[in-house]
C-alpha cells in the first residue's frame, strides 16, 4: 500500500510537471502585459499609426454636406405637408383664415435652407487632392463635416416632425371654433360661450404660432451647432 501511493505521488508530480505553462481557458484573451515583445512592439510602433490625411477622408465630408441636405429637406417636406392637409382641412369651414396661417408652411421651408447654407459651407471647406494625388483633407476634418451635416440635418428633421404635427391639430383646433363662432353669431350671440367679446379662436391662433416657433427653434440650434463645428481645421502639409 504504501509503495502504490508512493507511485501514485510520483505519477502526479509527472503530470504536473509536463503540463504546460503558458496555458489559459478558452475564449481568454491575454493580458497586455503578457503579450510577446514584438507585439508590443509592433502595436506601438510609428508605422502602425493611422495617416491623419487618408484618402479615405473626404468621403466623410460628402456625407456631411449629403446628411444635411437630405435630413432637413425631409424635415421641410414632412411639415410643410402636413401643415398644408391642416390648412385645407381649416379652409372648408373657414376660408377667409387660410393666409392668416400659412405661418407653418413658411417655417418648414425655412428648415431646407439651414441645409443648404451647411452643405455650401462644408463644400468650400473641402480640399482636392495635391498633384501627386496626395490628399490634404484631413479625417479630422472629415469627422467634424460630418458631425456638422448630421447635426443640422437631424435637428432640421425634428423640427419638421415637430412643426407638421402641431400645426395639423393646432390649424384644424382653430377652423373648428372659427366655424363654431360664426354659428353663434347667426344664432344671436355677440361672443363665444364664455361671454368674452373677443373671440376664441384669436387666442388658439397665438397659442397655434407660439408652439410652431418653438418647434422651428430646433433646427435653428442645430444650424448653429452645425457652423460651430464647420470652423473646426486641421489641413495636412504637402511635407506630411
Amino acid at each position: 500500500c504504501i509503495g502504490g501511493a508512493g507511485s501514485f505521488n510520483n505519477k502526479r508530480q509527472v503530470t504536473l510537471f509536463k503540463s504546460p505553462t503558458n496555458y489559459r481557458r478558452p475564449n481568454q484573451t491575454p493580458k497586455p502585459d503578457k503579450l510577446p515583445r514584438e507585439t508590443m512592439a509592433d502595436y506601438y510602433d510609428a508605422s502602425n499609426i493611422s495617416y491623419p490625411c487618408p484618402s479615405w477622408a473626404p468621403v466623410l465630408g460628402f456625407a456631411g454636406c449629403m446628411c444635411a441636405v437630405i435630413f432637413a429637406n425631409l424635415g421641410g417636406a414632412y411639415g410643410t405637408a402636413k401643415s398644408g392637409v391642416g390648412i385645407m382641412a381649416m379652409g372648408i369651414r373657414s376660408p377667409e383664415l387660410v393666409m392668416k396661417n400659412i405661418i407653418p408652411v413658411v417655417m418648414a421651408g425655412v428648415l431646407g435652407i439651414y441645409g443648404l447654407i451647411v452643405a455650401v459651407i462644408l463644400n468650400g471647406k473641402l480640399s482636392k487632392p495635391e498633384a501627386g494625388g496626395y490628399s490634404t483633407y484631413s479625417q479630422y476634418n472629415g469627422f467634424a463635416h460630418l458631425a456638422a451635416g448630421l447635426c443640422c440635418g437631424l435637428s432640421s428633421l425634428a423640427s419638421g416632425l415637430a412643426i407638421g404635427i402641431a400645426a395639423d391639430s393646432g390649424l384644424r383646433a382653430i377652423g373648428a371654433q372659427s366655424a363654431m363662432s360664426a354659428s353663434w353669431k347667426k344664432m344671436g350671440f355677440t361672443g363665444d360661450a364664455g361671454g368674452e367679446p373677443q373671440s376664441a379662436g384669436d387666442a388658439l391662433f397665438v397659442g397655434t404660432v407660439l408652439i410652431q416657433v418653438f418647434a422651428g427653434n430646433l433646427g435653428l440650434y442645430g444650424l448653429i451647432s452645425a457652423l460651430i463645428l464647420s470652423q473646426l481645421d486641421y489641413a495636412c502639409m504637402s511635407d506630411n
